[in-house]
């Protein structure tokens, strides 16, 4: 096969893209291709070749090289062809080529390139605007999403990702930013994804999930509109009508286009056809259509094989062999109206029919019945997914009695101690002059009127005192049962509910402003902790590793946490000023307001300054008080 030769711009410098004579490398040369090639690839380090799909206007060739170190990226070459003739045809010449080349030497790597077979839009897969040429012998999505490194290194997973979560993104670019510059990207985000597989591959099985098939015909809903039928069908669901119903399909071959499409389905879902085939009563009343009404429903279910009728049902699940063994329609209680078979209502048929297609596309997760050993019969796990458990007794109790001897022995002295101090109270008081007080108290009682008692009366209490006390009057004791005892009860009530209610739940204002932190600082000290965890995890990683060669990635990380205890200082100080300047605008608020009104409004001093932040802040600096001891302490004994 002779060598391709084709124009291409690299580096927007018109050239001439081809390969050497004995095709072990890949070369362009600019102008006419006649000087010394400026970029020279060895065919044997490309591991990856992406070509524009054949909608694009521009024809691009991307190649990638092996990365010069164990860590680093690929290296990116592009190539826009620019011949005047067919610059895609030159294009998957050299395309084509490169992969047969790298598939006779690689051939049973499933990771590389394989040349297209006779399909002139080359590989199945493209992503918006560059045509992956692995994809069609990429792995299966399956066994993608188990594979932890597969996922770690899934690009456009992870942008999907980041683009879907602000906060993710927002620590990833945080965590980005403030890395050392010895750390490439490659390994910052092989460590940074590493921790976050399980995000990659919830995202992915999100991404590669379909909604399932479903009754169609049932979710239709046809309208009048002024005396005209109004319908909203889309091509999805035509697809699904045809594919449920098999004999809809042949009518529509028949008569469409002969028949407008619009006014074959407007007649279909006014058709009897149409409520047979959804399990709706017909009645004789209706009208029937001359197209659609001489079509009998059971043609819809000739020639679907029924896997539930073709395997092998067990015979304590199998209703059919029990209705035969006691006699059939002979004997046992009579069917359910809806159940007995009726020429105007096929209603179990046409249901278990839909029922089996819908269920044909889903995957089974329950065992298999005739995968048991036919010597055996059932075997353990088929008997128990199919056994009722709802008519079996109550399991056993398979707890351990904890018999401990002599218990009481341990709350002896406590119980003596508490019992002799109440003993001893009521030993001193003399029953006589109990009677007395008590006697006494309750001549004090008022009457009611009626024969019983007033206890309002009886504690003091005054339904029409004022509880405001006069300016300059002294300060007495609030009485029990006043206004204001009682109104200083509900304050302490409705205060301890509060506070336990936000022990619990939480307060709203917590979500936004923490220990009276400013929103705006409160979002920037989410981020800033979201990113001191990250580099912690980070250098416990390296240092737990005991790797001898991670010792300078080990120093970086731990600069890294020293960085992140003064991001956390100045974030401090940076609230604290805040607060000073909206103490500063409260107390002139007040000045002003007194000089306006002569009347004093009372200030309160503003949290939510240094010592806020520094308390909010308090596991994360101790985890970097912890790690920095910890890795002085490693480093003092090297």
């Amino acid at each position: 096969m002779e060598v391709p030769r084709a124009k291409a711009a690299y580096k927007k410098k018109d050239g001439i893209i081809t390969l050497t004579t004995d095709r072990a490398s890949l070369i362009w040369s600019p102008g006419n291709g006649t000087g010394p090639p400026v970029v020279s690839l060895a065919v044997a380090n490309i591991t990856n070749l992406q070509k524009t799909p054949d909608s694009s206007a521009k024809v691009m060739l991307k190649v990638f090289e092996k990365p010069r170190t164990a860590e680093g990226d690929p290296l990116p070459y592009l190539f826009q062809f620019t011949s005047s003739d067919d610059p895609r045809a030159e294009a998957n010449a050299i395309k084509d080529i490169l992969s047969s080349i790298l598939a006779e030497t690689r051939g049973g790597d499933p990771s590389l390139p394989k040349p297209k077979q006779g399909d002139a839009n080359g590989a199945a897969g493209a992503s918006a605007s560059m045509s992956m040429a692995s994809t069609a012998n990429a792995k299966p999505p399956a066994v993608r999403w188990f594979d932890d490194d597969v996922l770690k290194k899934d690009y456009e997973l992870q942008q999907s990702l980041l683009k879907k979560d602000a906060s993710l993104n927002q620590m990833y670019t945080d965590a980005r930013s403030t890395k050392p510059e010895s750390i490439s990207d490659a390994t910052f985000n092989a460590q940074f994804w590493s921790t976050r597989v399980g995000l990659l591959r919830a995202h992915a099985i999100e991404l590669n999930q379909k909604k399932g098939t479903y009754n169609v015909l049932s979710t239709i809903k046809p309208r009048t509109d002024n005396g005209e039928l109004k319908l909203n069908l889309v091509k999805e669901q035509v697809q699904m009508i045809f594919h449920q119903h098999p004999l809809v399909k042949r009518i529509y071959n028949e008569n469409v286009p002969k028949l407008n499409e619009s006014d074959f389905w407007s007649r279909f879902f006014l058709s009897r056809l149409s409520k047979k085939l959804k399990g709706e009563r017909v009645s004789e009343n209706e009208s029937a259509d001359p197209l659609f009404d001489k079509y009998s429903e059971a043609d819809n279910t000739v020639g679907f094989n029924s896997r539930i009728m073709a395997s092998q049902v067990p015979h304590i699940i199998d209703l059919e062999a029990n209705e035969e063994n006691q006699g059939g329609f002979k004997s046992g209680n009579r069917k359910d109206v809806e159940m007995r078979p009726r020429a105007n209502v096929p209603i179990v048929k046409t249901l278990n029919s839909l029922s089996e297609k819908i269920m044909a596309d889903v995957a089974p997760t329950d065992t298999d019945p005739s995968a048991a050993d036919a010597a055996d019969g059932l075997d353990d796990n088929v008997y128990n997914e199919l056994a009722l458990r709802d008519l079996q007794a109550d399991a056993e109790n398979a707890g351990i009695a904890l018999s401990v001897r002599e218990q009481n022995r341990f709350l002896q002295s406590h119980q003596t101690k508490a019992q002799s101090e109440e003993e001893f109270f009521y030993a001193k008081q003399v029953p006589a002059d109990v009677l007395f007080d008590v006697q006494g108290d309750m001549e004090t009682l008022d009457d009611d009127g009626t024969g019983g008692i007033d206890l309002h009366k009886g504690i003091g209490v005054d339904p029409d005192s004022d509880s405001e006390q006069e300016t300059g009057a002294v300060k007495k004791p609030a009485h029990v049962g006043s206004r204001a005892a009682r109104k200083l009860a509900d304050d302490q009530i409705f205060e301890g509910l509060a506070r336990k209610r936000a022990e619990i739940y939480g307060l709203d204002s917590d979500d936004l402003s923490p220990m009276s932190i400013p929103p705006e600082i409160a979002q920037r000290c989410f981020i800033t902790n979201a990113t001191t965890a990250e580099f912690l995890k980070q250098f416990w990683g390296a240092f737990m590793s005991g790797d001898p060669s991670r010792m300078q990635e080990l120093a970086y990380h731990f600069d890294s946490l020293k960085r992140s205890a003064e991001r956390i200082t100045a974030l401090a100080e940076e609230a604290e000023m805040v607060r000073i300047a909206l103490d500063n605008k409260r107390k002139q608020e007040i000045k002003e307001h007194f000089r306006a009104t002569k009347k004093k409004l009372r200030y309160v001093p503003r949290g939510g300054g240094k010592n806020a932040v520094m308390a909010l802040f308090e596991p994360s600096l101790a985890g970097l008080r912890s790690a920095q001891a910890v890795y002085e302490s490693a480093a003092a004994r090297r």
